[in-house]
């Protein structure tokens, strides 16, 4: 569930092992949703008073498109070394720092959801590929070019590139 009850945090620490579902609501359209869960692990506790921190890591997988031939692709994604800190928001030296995560001061829990979000979010490969030596599409046709070469003319250069075309023959 990833939610913890702050009375019991200020306590003790809290080891956590558990996963955020890729249906989970805290997925915002557009996002690379994970094609199961993330597993989330790690140790959450108190870090002085209105203060918690989160050490641990996440791991899930990504079903994407290949950027070249846009073909299925299945890409671990994991972060290691999360170190999250949260904060009641009246604190003001806290709410002006990016790598700190605002409380509200009558919360009862921390939900630890949007932050492992955005992780996930920055740990996402912006573009994957099926293989390194994809060939992709056929830019004319449209055909995979990984199945072997299509049927199309290949393209008449451009008469207005000759100058630069000649240039990088001259320096050869």
């Amino acid at each position: 569930m990833l939610s913890f009850d702050i009375r019991a945090l200020e306590s003790q620490a809290i080891q956590v092992n558990d996963v955020l579902a890729a249906d989970d609501p805290v997925w915002v359209e557009g996002d690379p949703v994970p094609a199961g869960p993330v597993r989330v692990t790690g140790r959450l506790s108190t870090a002085g008073s209105g203060r918690f921190y989160f050490s641990g890591q996440l791991a899930g997988r990504l079903d994407a498109e290949c950027r070249r031939c846009l073909g299925p692709v299945s890409s671990d994604v994991e972060a290691q070394q999360l170190h999250l800190i949260f904060v009641e928001s009246d604190d003001d030296e806290a709410a002006d720092d990016p790598d700190v995560y605002l409380l509200d001061p009558r919360a009862r829990d921390l939900d630890l959801r949007p932050a492992i979000r955005e992780h996930w979010l920055l740990s996402v490969p912006a573009f994957v590929e099926c293989r390194a030596d994809c060939k992709g599409l056929c830019p004319s046709c449209g055909a995979d070019l990984n199945a072997g070469e299509c049927d199309c003319t290949p393209a008449v250069a451009d008469s207005r590139w000759d100058a630069l075309r000649n240039l990088r023959t001259d320096a050869d």
